[in-house]
């Protein structure tokens, strides 16, 4: 089972798929193609786990099992049934099942889900004399059903729980931003991972840490203890060993020194939150309480931030007005700005370098880039 080649696929925030896809030929990944919401790729099971603890972008690593016509709710459970789950599960572990749907006649993924689990299930019953239980919360084996033009293909997720917790963040702010999508824009801005690195708006510090992980090539995900396919059936002796091998890697190549990052917010609490929680990712990042208007940076930095935007946090034209003054006078940096509403870009009051479509969430996003 280790060795089986799989086609992979790794799920993305929407618009930044180029970034993930990079990030995985990086790291030498076979066959890596972006794809709308995530990137394709190939590989056995170690390598799906490697996937999953050196990804910082992937919000999901999902192997692929079959493709089945889903046109109708009983068309869907007999392509399902003709799987054989037996590998992954048997009666001693838990299911949970999720589904998308697109473009198709199965619309409600409540019933594709309910389907795609009788499937399983009732399969397993008559192959093993006994099923499995449904656990929604921390369930052994997850199955992912995408149904685009009513064709679906049924994957296992890898990753298990979502690849955007860390372990590092403790307690968070008022307006979180996910620690993958964060990671994404530390890319997606240019930045080089050699130069000061500064996020003035720092919240609880998930750009200033993800920023310092990249910096000093620590795995984004060495603090999970165990992904999602280590629980499954098939895990062997092998595939344990390969991944303890994988983990010993990433923590030996770990540079001990990176970069100046900084993050400083005005608020003490939130301030108190990036310390707690850079201090259990064990990074370098130094944070300080401090108001926007001290920003004093030099040339050439970084400046990345993640500003108050209406759906999240409340804010007005005098913030932006204030935070364009301050950053149109960082000469020589480069200044990129997770922006959630056109009133920050007219605020900045100067063309951008580049203006990329992001979703922070529900939210549709820009992330602009500016040479000061």
């Amino acid at each position: 089972m280790v060795r089986r080649v799989m086609e992979l696929f790794a799920t993305a925030a929407r618009g930044t798929e180029v970034a993930l896809r990079d990030e995985l030929r990086s790291h030498r990944f076979r066959h890596v193609r972006a794809d709308r919401g995530g990137v394709h790729f190939e590989g056995d099971l170690a390598e799906a786990g490697r996937a999953c603890l050196e990804s910082a972008v992937a919000v999901r690593v999902l192997g692929k099992l079959a493709e089945t016509d889903a046109r109708t709710g009983e068309q869907l459970y007999e392509g399902v049934r003709e799987i054989d789950f037996s590998p992954f599960l048997t009666p001693r572990h838990t299911l949970a099942v999720s589904a998308v749907s697109r473009a198709s006649a199965l619309t409600h993924t409540q019933f594709i889900a309910q389907k795609t689990k009788d499937a399983i299930v009732d399969r397993l019953r008559d192959q093993l004399g006994a099923r499995p239980s449904v656990d929604l919360e921390s369930p052994d084996v997850r199955v992912f059903v995408h149904i685009v033009r009513d064709r679906a293909t049924v994957y296992l997720d890898v990753s298990g729980e979502s690849l955007h917790r860390r372990g590092y963040r403790t307690r968070i702010g008022g307006a979180p931003l996910k620690e993958t999508l964060a990671a994404a824009l530390v890319r997606m801005c240019g930045w080089d991972g050699k130069s000061p690195f500064v996020d003035p708006m720092c919240g609880s510090g998930t750009l200033a840490i993800e920023a310092d992980l990249f910096a000093r090539r620590i795995a984004p995900n060495i603090l999970r203890k165990r992904f999602g396919f280590e629980r499954w059936a098939s895990h062997t002796d092998e595939l344990g060993k390969r991944m303890r091998e994988l983990r010993d890697t990433a923590r030996a190549r770990v540079k001990s020194e990176g970069p100046e990052i900084r993050g400083s917010d005005h608020d003490p609490f939130v301030v108190d939150l990036a310390r707690e929680n850079g201090g259990v990712a064990r990074s370098l990042a130094v944070f300080t309480v401090a108001p926007l208007a001290d920003l004093r940076t030099t040339a050439p930095s970084q400046i990345l931030l993640n500003p108050p935007y209406g759906e999240r946090l409340e804010a007005d034209e005098q913030l932006y007005r204030e935070m364009a003054d301050v950053l149109r006078a960082q000469t020589g940096c480069e200044v990129g700005i997770l922006s959630g509403t056109p009133a920050i870009e007219q605020a900045m009051r100067m063309r951008w370098t580049r203006s990329l479509p992001v979703w922070n969430g529900p939210i549709e996003c820009r992330l602009l880039t500016y040479s000061m």
